[in-house]
């Protein structure tokens, strides 16, 4: 089967793979469309996301949408589609039994924290757990299915901030996760979604999904104190700045956004006397199956999506996902 292949820094290839015998337990899917995450981004151009550092050949990816090729159990009939929970959990520990996506030794497709690494789905074939696959309504394209990992991620976010329902809500960063989670805000009830960023292009894919106002870091002001919920999506400790002073008293800051594992510039001194509480949030839980349900009801997603390109071009795709200005979520169409 053909593969994407990252080796290195910059390294990205298009490969011939022996496709392995079908495990038990196991559904062999043929995949149809991969989105390009913030994780895909910094192994290819970096080598390495944060601490994990690619030490032999992976396959990228794990916003994948696909069909039904093979299921020996009998349970996936030939041709459905799908999308995938990309995690397989690891060991229970007391006080996080209802929350699998903290539990230690778990794995994510398309990740080098594990070793070997767990190979993720920008692949002609895919072999997945059958515990992963998510079945996709008729009314749900398999473009718009591969957004259901990232929206799962802003869902959570929510989730752990409490709820949005008529609460007054700023997302920080119009990233492609930034953008979903101010769309889901809205199909969560919130009474008003703000939206923060520096580049003008993402602000525009924003309002084209209804947020109420948009916020051009460094020419508009941002209001103080002014927000029920504040998802955080950049990573950047200027943003949790700027997030900890738009907070009202006693209000909640997400951090969706991941940030490097070395001591950062945060300002805490608001965040002490307001009493704000400070999140964190990783990666989703279960939410996958509401985020397939909000795909379903409503194209307005389809504007995230900025580009389609075929896996031969890989490397485009890669450097046009790097161009915030220009570029929402990026997919790559795998082989037919």
């Amino acid at each position: 089967m053909q593969a994407l292949v990252i080796h290195g820094k910059q390294d990205l290839r298009e490969e011939s793979i022996t496709l392995p015998a079908l495990a038990s337990g196991k559904v062999r899917l043929r995949m149809s469309f991969g989105g390009i995450c913030g994780s895909d981004l910094h192994y290819y151009h970096e080598g390495a996301n944060g601490a994990f550092v690619i030490r032999e050949p992976m396959i990228p990816g794990h916003e994948m949408s696909g069909i039904v090729e093979e299921d020996p159990s009998g349970q996936w009939p030939q041709g459905t589609p799908v999308t995938l929970h990309p995690a397989t959990f690891g060991n229970s520990q007391p006080g996080i039994e209802d929350k699998p996506h903290l539990w230690p030794n778990g794995a994510y497709l398309g990740s080098a924290s594990t070793w070997p690494h767990t190979q993720g789905g920008m692949s002609q074939f895919l072999d997945a757990d059958i515990s992963m696959l998510r079945a996709l309504p008729d009314t749900l394209p398999l473009a718009r299915a591969a957004l259901a990992e990232p929206l799962s991620v802003g869902l959570h976010g929510i989730q752990v901030a409490g709820g949005v329902d008529q609460k007054r809500v700023l997302v920080c960063g119009a990233g492609p996760i930034g953008l979903l989670a101010a769309a889901a805000a809205l199909a969560k009830g919130a009474r008003e979604v703000c939206i923060t960023d520096a580049l003008d292009g993402p602000l525009s894919r924003a309002r084209k999904l209804g947020v109420h106002s948009t916020i051009q870091v460094g020419t508009d002001e941002l209001p103080q104190e002014a927000f029920d919920v504040v998802l955080e999506c950049t990573g950047v400790p200027a943003s949790i700045n700027s997030a900890i002073l738009a907070v009202r008293r006693a209000g909640v800051i997400v951090q969706i956004g991941m940030m490097p594992a070395t001591p950062q510039p945060i300002a805490l001194a608001s965040l002490i006397s307001k009493e704000a509480q400070l999140r964190g949030c990783f990666r989703f839980n279960d939410e996958i199956d509401e985020a397939i349900r909000l795909l379903a009801a409503d194209a307005r997603f389809d504007s995230v999506i900025t580009h389609v390109l075929p896996a031969k071009d890989a490397q485009h795709a890669f450097s046009i996902a790097k161009n915030a200005q220009v570029s929402g979520k990026v997919l790559i169409e795998l082989w037919k």
